[in-house]
């Protein structure tokens, strides 16, 4: 299955690039057949503007173009033909006639010269610097002996072409934008799912370990509950009997716990929100936990310097908060763990610090580590036991009561969490 993802991924990538390099190939050769078009558009319009222009010559000397024959029409032209009898203003509607029929409605200007390169017709904008970038077409036969051309200069916008096509690429792109969307959708998905399946395997194994414990010495307390030489001795059955007692509650607590984290995602937890010591309240957390530090040897230093450390939350769930993450501390740390909290009133709030010297995380873990049923990936060791609800519950619980959390945390030299709060006075006066 690990191979599978990276498989997925590679031939979803090939196929994205192949259909954005078609797409880029095929809008840039739909831009050069658009600019040879426009090249024949401009070509016919040339060859529209001379056939007006003799028509106009001939309406000029009294007759009717439609009603003379090909051959007196083409004598008439070569032998009488002048651009002069055709005045600037009609000159400009035979273009703007013969532009219109070829589809091209950019602004114009022209110039009719003779054989001696002087303007004989000349539009009122035409300047002699176009002539250089003006498209010509003779408007007189050949063998004439009076040459007339005719110079037409269009003003074409920057990126002409490309503003032709302005809806063709807007499209283009907007639809490349989904594919790409698309695409890093799909890929974090399959992430999610990947790293969910990674979660749920090891939330499974860490299930097992735990329930299997408490089982496997309940078992074995029955086991000795049932020998004839214990059943007589009431000092062994208390015994044994405590031990079920106490392995039951493990369990117990362990379904609790889950059963919490089920609440807490549909939002079934309700506060009871009253006037709060923070003081107080940590120092009865760090005094139900100090056998623990004790055990290994440990420090607890409470520096809690707050001058207003009142704060309206509710009591039991606030003391959950300190309780896991003093004992996340202890986990997670070395053989003497050094643990120190402090308290600040810090823009209304007060800050609550706890700090060890225990392992650290590295950045994917920091930023990972409030999620529910994520923990650092170990494989099947289990040196740590938890289903990797209790930081999820500490941050869902936080901002449940409008504060906000965050970690700070070097791999190999420990981690700070400081929890903010809002002080009870400031939620009175809002």
């Amino acid at each position: 299955m690990k191979r599978v993802y990276p498989l997925i991924i590679i031939l979803i990538t090939f196929s994205v690039l192949g259909i954005l390099f078609i797409q880029m190939s095929w809008i840039k050769s739909a831009m050069l057949i658009k600019q040879e078009q426009y090249i024949q558009d401009l070509d016919k319009t040339l060859v529209d503007i001379r056939t007006l222009a003799h028509d106009a010559f001939i309406n000029s000397e009294g007759y009717n173009p439609e009603q003379i024959a090909k051959e007196d029409k083409d004598w008439f032209i070569l032998t009488r033909f002048t651009a002069q009898k055709i005045s600037p203003d009609e000159m400009k509607m035979i273009v703007e006639q013969a532009m219109k029929k070829n589809n091209i409605r950019q602004p114009f200007e022209f110039s009719v010269t003779n054989i001696f390169d002087i303007p004989i017709c000349i539009s009122s904008g035409f300047k002699t610097s176009m002539y250089n970038n003006s498209l010509p077409v003779s408007l007189t036969p050949t063998n004439s002996s009076q040459s007339e051309t005719f110079y037409l200069q269009v003003k074409e916008p920057q990126n002409y072409i490309m503003r032709q096509m302005a809806w063709m690429i807007i499209a283009s792109v907007l639809f490349t934008i989904i594919i790409i969307s698309a695409f890093a959708l799909t890929i974090r998905t399959m992430l999610r799912q990947k790293n969910i399946s990674e979660i749920k395997s090891d939330f499974i194994n860490n299930m097992t370990h735990e329930l299997k414990t408490p089982l496997a010495t309940i078992s074995l307390a029955v086991d000795a509950l049932n020998n004839e030489k214990v059943i007589h001795d009431t000092e062994k059955i208390r015994y044994y009997s405590g031990m079920i007692k106490e392995e039951n509650k493990r369990m117990h607590k362990q379904v609790e716990t889950i059963l919490q984290a089920a609440k807490l995602e549909k939002q079934d937890i309700t506060l009871n929100l009253q006037t709060l010591n923070a003081h107080d309240a940590i120092n009865k957390v760090a005094k139900n936990l100090s056998l623990q530090i004790q055990e290994k040897s440990g420090i607890l230093n409470l520096n809690l310097m707050a001058e207003n450390p009142n704060i309206e939350v509710d009591e039991m769930h606030f003391s959950n908060i300190i309780f896991n993450l003093l004992d996340n501390a202890i986990k997670y740390s070395k053989e003497h763990p050094i643990i120190g909290i402090s308290t600040e009133v810090n823009n209304g709030m007060l800050a609550i610090k706890i700090k060890d010297n225990g392992i650290g995380m590295n950045k994917e873990t920091a930023s990972r580590v409030f999620e529910k049923f994520y923990r650092a990936h170990t494989g099947n060791l289990h040196n740590v036991k938890g289903f990797g609800l209790g930081l999820s519950y500490v941050k869902t619980m936080v901002e449940a009561q409008e504060g906000y959390i965050k970690v700070e945390s070097v791999l190999g030299k420990g981690s700070v969490f400081t929890v903010n709060l809002p002080l009870a006075k400031n939620k009175a006066e809002s």
